[in-house]
């Protein structure tokens, strides 16, 4: 079903859904309106006029319970969909804005990256994920999750090892997004509609409507249109663009009082053109002495926002997704049944050559990864907090799909003008075929004692995997250049697997689980303990450069053991909430990717031979042969402190003040891949490759694990202004401050930003209509958030195209709007 069809659905709902609505407010079930309200419960579409989260009254479902924020033993952060809408948080990666320490970031327009508690991953190193996310308790990739966020009921991130609740094992924590359900009392729903000056636009709808007391529908829809990173490409004259259509259908089923299903599907489609920023002078890459004085382009500031590559960087994301969610009452337990079945096709077509290193030269790559993801999860669970509680569950999930990436790998015998010819066209053909499934069993006891309750259980997971890959490397061959002294090559063609055969079959039984002690002091304070243990299966690297080493090729299963302490409360007549936690996090072989390292292969001829004579880095040509990403263990330990404060100081002010520190570090010990160019056992990446020491590529001690800053802050806060009759002004404003930080991986220190957004606005009729001026990033900061190692390159003979630019990836500019929604 396509998103259309899901906007005639909701369109044609739109007016009985409005008059059904209307009788339901006169009825006195209306919006709330007291300042004092807490949040709306999932599922509703009622209003609010506090941005204030009470523990004691939002319910959250991190343990797999419903129960209230501040009695559950974990540090959780909770983001309503009311806070959504106030924020106008049409961009996902944006609610990292309201959670500090989350970073969700998508440099290269490929892959969404989860950063959580200084815990990073790399979407391409081919493990789990550090952060694993949940649509509707469904596991879903972030790459999809984070396409489309609409018509949302609440999302909590969860934060800590989690090795037990849930099916898959994630050792920095999990996100789970629920969405709006269909209400079957009464109908309702929402529409808003948000454009700006950086030529965005978006609306979104959801519509509630029961066609009986047991049966009930809820329709939802998106449509985003907007230039992404703001970037202009000076070579092409094109602009970063986005388009989302996506469309939602839940159906919800309650034939009697014990069971209660909810049917969603979702579709969703997304295309951009996501160009890759660049800064620096440019440069004229071919030598000169031939006659060529084309350039890379011209000199770029940060504050330009301008790309020059000239290829496409085309990526189109088609996901359908089914999930059900079910609840029996089966009296003394509750038996819950969760299945999911995810399709999804990803198109990438783009221009390796992102810094137009080879000016007249299009370096075009081309993947398909279609993949198509089965879950089921049971779990029944005894219903009540009496002395003795238990659960048992079992989850399974199977992973298919066949990935084709075609690009180009062609072999230049020197940095000679391109219009020479004087290169060796080669294609690489890559098939991944995937196979991947998990069956796990869990059990959990609860026992409780006057204010102290005992929560423990384990988890045993069977991990099964069939990891190939055929490589298809093909040439037309080469004619010769007598005047340059390039001898003729023949066509050629032949074939590979990409992964070595003692390495094809992953199987592996880990044993997870958790622990935790919580003490109820006062009917408003909770004191919590908890223990986790998460585990990661180790990788296998896919088309790894021939002659290196097996560590750079497969890296061992990641084990974390992670403690932590925590007290949360309320005070004042819940007019004050906080939240405090401190962690201790250990590390047995993180799993982190090292981008763009320099390596030298088994031979001096510039190729790679596993059977050519040992590596000598002082002696060989080239002194490096090229560049690849390599997978890497590293034992490492992170250890912080959360602080979370709302407050209601006068009815109409409210104030969210939220830090984390969070020092997460390799272990002394660690030595990890690296560009160690000037040969002082430090990344620098700057100069003329070489290799340091006798292996594959140089080993440095890195400190960070990602480049997180240590610190950062998110800040919230509204002014209310009373006036008489149905019109409240409101003065809106959020705040994000992240320090600076050097990062070793990056060999550069990324600058400080303080994000301010802004909102002037007024609701109308106790929240029905609100509309509002807004300014993101009303200080205007232009900040880098990413930046490549050295100047994007391309290696030739014995030396290298050289653009002159780095990659960089920076905050979007300034953004003012206007925003308006319709409660109903």
């Amino acid at each position: 079903m396509k998103a259309s069809t899901i906007y005639a659905a909701g369109i044609s709902l739109a007016a009985v859904a409005w008059s059904h609505g209307a009788h339901a407010q006169s009825a006195g079930q209306g919006a709330l309106s007291s300042a004092a309200a807490p949040a709306s419960p999932q599922g509703s579409d009622a209003d609010t006029t506090s941005l204030v989260i009470d523990a004691a009254e939002v319910v959250v479902t991190a343990t797999r319970r419903s129960e209230n924020l501040q009695n559950v033993p974990m540090s959780v952060d909770v983001v309503t969909g009311q806070q959504i809408q106030k924020f106008n948080i049409v961009d996902p990666k944006d609610i990292a804005r309201l959670s500090p320490g989350l970073e969700i970031n998508n440099e290269s327009g490929r892959s969404n990256a989860i950063t959580l508690r200084g815990i990073g991953f790399d979407p391409d190193q081919g493990t789990g994920p550090a952060v694993q996310t949940y649509l509707n308790e469904v596991p879903t990739d972030a790459q999809t999750l984070f396409t489309a966020l609409y018509d949302v009921g609440q999302i909590e991130v969860l934060r800590g090892a989690q090795g037990l609740l849930r099916g898959l094992s994630a050792p920095a924590g999990a996100i789970t997004i629920t969405t709006q359900r269909p209400s079957f009392d009464h109908a309702g729903g929402y529409a808003q509609v948000t454009g700006s000056d950086r030529h965005a636009f978006d609306g979104q709808f959801g519509i509630t409507y029961p066609l009986s007391q047991s049966l009930s529908v809820r329709v939802a829809g998106l449509y985003d249109d907007n230039r992404l990173n703001q970037l202009e490409n000076v070579t092409n004259n094109t602009h970063s663009a986005s388009k989302t259509e996506s469309g939602r259908i839940t159906i919800g089923w309650r034939p009697t009082d014990r069971f209660t299903a909810y049917l969603t599907y979702q579709y969703l489609h997304q295309a951009n053109r996501q160009d890759q920023q660049v800064v620096g002078p440019g440069n004229t890459p071919a030598l000169v002495p031939f006659g060529d004085t084309t350039r890379s382009g011209p000199p770029i500031a940060l504050g330009d926002y301008e790309s020059v590559t000239e290829g496409p960087a085309s990526f189109k994301n088609t996901t359908n997704t089914v999930n059900l969610n079910a609840v029996y009452d089966l009296g003394a337990a509750d038996l819950t049944v969760i299945g999911g079945y995810q399709s999804t096709i990803l198109n990438i077509v783009r221009d390796v050559d992102t810094g137009n290193s080879i000016p007249g030269f299009r370096s075009s790559s081309t993947q398909r990864s279609p993949y198509y993801v089965t879950t089921g999860d049971v779990r029944l669970a005894s219903k009540g907090d009496g002395v003795l509680g238990w659960s048992l569950g079992a989850f399974y999930q199977r992973q298919r799909g066949t990935t084709r990436v075609v690009q180009p790998a062609d072999s230049f015998f020197g940095t000679f003008p391109i219009s020479y010819g004087l290169y060796l066209p080669i294609a690489a053909d890559i098939t991944v075929p995937a196979h991947a499934q998990t069956l796990s069993f869990n059990a959990n006891g609860r026992i409780k004692v006057g204010g102290l309750t005992l929560d423990g259980g384990l988890r045993y997971t069977i991990n099964k995997s069939t990891r190939v890959a055929d490589i298809v490397a093909s040439s037309p061959g080469f004619a010769g250049n007598a005047a340059f002294g390039i001898p003729a090559i023949a066509p050629f063609s032949f074939a590979s697997n990409g992964v070595p055969a003692n390495l094809k079959y992953l199987d592996n039984h880990p044993l997870t689980g958790g622990a935790t002690l919580s003490w109820a002091a006062a009917k408003n304070l909770t004191a919590y303990a908890s223990y986790g243990h998460s585990f990661r299966s180790g990788s296998v690297a896919i088309g790894a450069p021939a002659g290196v080493s097996d560590d750079l090729i497969a890296t061992r299963n990641e084990k974390s053991d992670s403690y932590e302490v925590g007290l949360k409360g309320s005070a004042l007549d819940h007019r004050l909430s906080f939240a405090v936690a401190a962690f201790y996090q250990k590390f047995d072989g993180f799993n982190s990717r090292f981008g763009n390292i320099a390596y030298n292969c088994r031979d001096f001829f510039g190729s790679c031979n596993a059977g050519g004579p040992p590596i000598n880095n002082v002696t060989d040509v080239p002194a490096t042969n090229a560049n690849a990403d390599f997978n890497y263990n590293g034992n490492a330990t992170v250890k912080g402190i959360e602080v979370d404060i709302d407050a209601r100081p006068t009815r109409y002010w409210d104030l969210g003040v939220h830090a984390t520190y969070n020092k997460a570090r390799y272990a002394k010990g660690a030595l990890l891949p690296c560009d160690d160019f000037s040969g002082d056992g430090k990344a620098d990446g700057i100069g003329a490759p070489h290799i340091t020491g006798a292996g594959n590529v140089s080993f440095c001690h890195y400190g960070r694990l990602t480049a997180a800053p240590d610190f950062s802050l998110a800040a919230t806060t509204e002014i209310r202004i009373p006036l008489s009759g149905s019109v409240q002004p409101y003065l809106r404003s959020l705040l994000n401050y992240r320090p600076s930080v050097y990062s070793e991986q990056l060999a550069y220190k990324l600058p400080s930003r303080t994000i301010v957004d802004t909102y002037l606005g007024a609701r109308l009729d106790d929240g029905k209509f609100e509309i509002a001026l807004f300014a993101k990033n009303l200080l205007n900061q232009k900040r880098i958030t990413y930046i490549g190692s050295g100047n994007a390159e391309i290696a030739a003979g014995a030396g290298f195209y050289d653009s002159g630019y780095r990659i960089v990836a920076t905050t979007v500019p300034r953004e003012i709007g206007l925003t308006g929604s319709v409660h109903f």
